[in-house]
């Protein structure tokens, strides 16, 4: 009898532990039971469907055409440049932007196989599936900065130039000094510290400990004031009406939020540092934008970054936070930036 009971105990507790680290399927758009398709979408080649959102002027008059990357916990809505540069100038300057939802976003399909490859591939599809041309602009910002190396590793001769915007680091790119990613690394808060290791090391628990009840997972996630600078609360009340916020997560938190956790601080393929300039005749050009008071993402290392690869052309904005591109003028000059636009 002892034993009969030991063994339904354990088959309790692994029963437990299954259901506690494996995820709920996601809620596909357009299934039964699932959200509704009102975006615009494209079909990718694994048969996933992508939403996408169109601003500025048409694809056929535009001069230069931009695809936007948006970062985390956000949609094809969230796009900072269409938000905070005026129709007038986007008329102006002939400009064309399309953002769409990463994937598990919004009404984009998951991608339980994506990696910053992938990415880049979904990338390249929409421009093609949109026509827009051989070659396009990138704007990521955040965790959609973080794509951005992505399409400059595998897409860089479709590109015609590409801005950074904040972008996430992996404090586990090799090409970062040891001492200097750990000081980066430990000015964040303890519990975020936790949700990143966790997923860098055991990713397989990345579920498990973001909803987990026992200790504060990740801070970012639930926009705890802490992480954002003085600058960043000036902007917070412009961003509370996101017209995003009941898409970003309706398909379920993992594919989206945990599987970027996953992606964005696991193990890379290539390290950003070893990347060759992608203009070497300057026909484009690479920025990297980052506020010099910015909590979340230590600006040391983007300094560093800087640095290492002389051909990025970096600019910092002192007082900014991670909401950089909301500061009042800032998304006009990153887009005359990169587009070799004078102010």
């Amino acid at each position: 009898m002892l034993r009969e009971a030991i063994a339904v105990v354990l088959i309790v507790l692994v029963a437990w532990a299954y259901q506690c680290t494996y995820p709920p399927p996601p809620k596909i758009c357009g299934s039964p039971g699932g959200p509704p398709v009102t975006a615009p979408r494209i079909k990718l080649r694994d048969g996933r469907y992508s939403a996408y959102k169109e601003h500025g002027v048409s694809r056929e008059t535009a001069k230069y055409k931009i695809i936007y990357i948006h970062g985390f916990m956000s949609t094809r809505h969230d796009c900072a440049i269409a938000t905070n540069v005026s129709p007038e100038v986007f008329e102006e300057l002939g400009v064309y932007i399309v953002s769409f939802d990463r994937p598990g976003y919004g009404e984009s399909d998951p991608d339980p196989k994506r990696t910053p490859r992938s990415l880049a591939l979904d990338v390249e599809e929409l421009a093609d599936h949109l026509g827009l041309g051989s070659k396009f602009y990138v704007i990521g910002f955040s965790m959609g900065g973080q794509a951005v190396w992505g399409c400059l590793k595998y897409i860089p001769h479709r590109l015609a130039g590409a801005t950074l915007l904040a972008p996430v680091i992996n404090y586990w790119w090799p090409g970062f000094p040891a001492n200097l990613s750990t000081e980066a690394y430990y000015l964040q808060l303890p519990q975020d510290q936790w949700t990143l290791r966790v997923a860098h090391y055991t990713r397989c628990l990345t579920y498990w400990w973001n909803t987990q009840k026992l200790f504060p997972s990740s801070a970012v996630a639930a926009r705890r004031p802490e992480v954002f600078s003085p600058k960043d609360h000036e902007l917070l009340p412009l961003l509370a009406g996101q017209k995003s916020q009941p898409e970003i997560l309706q398909q379920g938190k993992f594919e989206s939020l945990h599987r970027d956790m996953m992606v964005g601080f696991g193990k890379w393929e290539f390290d950003p540092m070893d990347l060759e300039n992608p203009f070497p005749n300057n026909e484009g050009s690479v920025h990297l934008w980052h506020g010099g008071d910015d909590r979340m993402v230590p600006v040391i290392l983007q300094r560093y970054i800087a640095q290492k690869l002389a051909w990025i052309h970096y600019h910092e904005v002192p007082d900014a936070g991670h909401m950089l591109p909301y500061v009042p003028g800032v998304s006009e000059d990153i887009l005359k930036a990169l587009l070799h636009i004078e102010k």
